[in-house]
């Protein structure tokens, strides 16, 4: 994701014109969006996207369980 900040960043300067990466040529322009590109598929073909969407639902189902004890416990406030 920050690559594809920086590259439309760098986007919007070249195209207003701004220096100093209005004299820089679009292949530094562009690259950070090519960057984005190769992350995304390394990220895809190792897993690596996979894993951290396994993490998340593993970190909600803990904290719904234990909302769930919580509420069990002799004495909590009855929702």
């Amino acid at each position: 994701m920050a690559f594809l900040v920086v590259g439309l960043g760098l986007l919007i300067l070249k195209w207003a014109g701004i220096e100093p990466v209005a004299s820089l040529a679009w292949g530094w322009v562009l690259a950070p969006f090519a960057l984005a590109a190769l992350w995304w598929s390394w990220a895809d073909w190792s897993g690596y996207t996979q894993r951290r969407a396994m993490r998340r639902e593993e970190a909600r189902k803990a904290a719904r369980e234990a909302k769930a004890r919580q509420r069990l416990r002799p004495g909590s406030p009855p929702r």
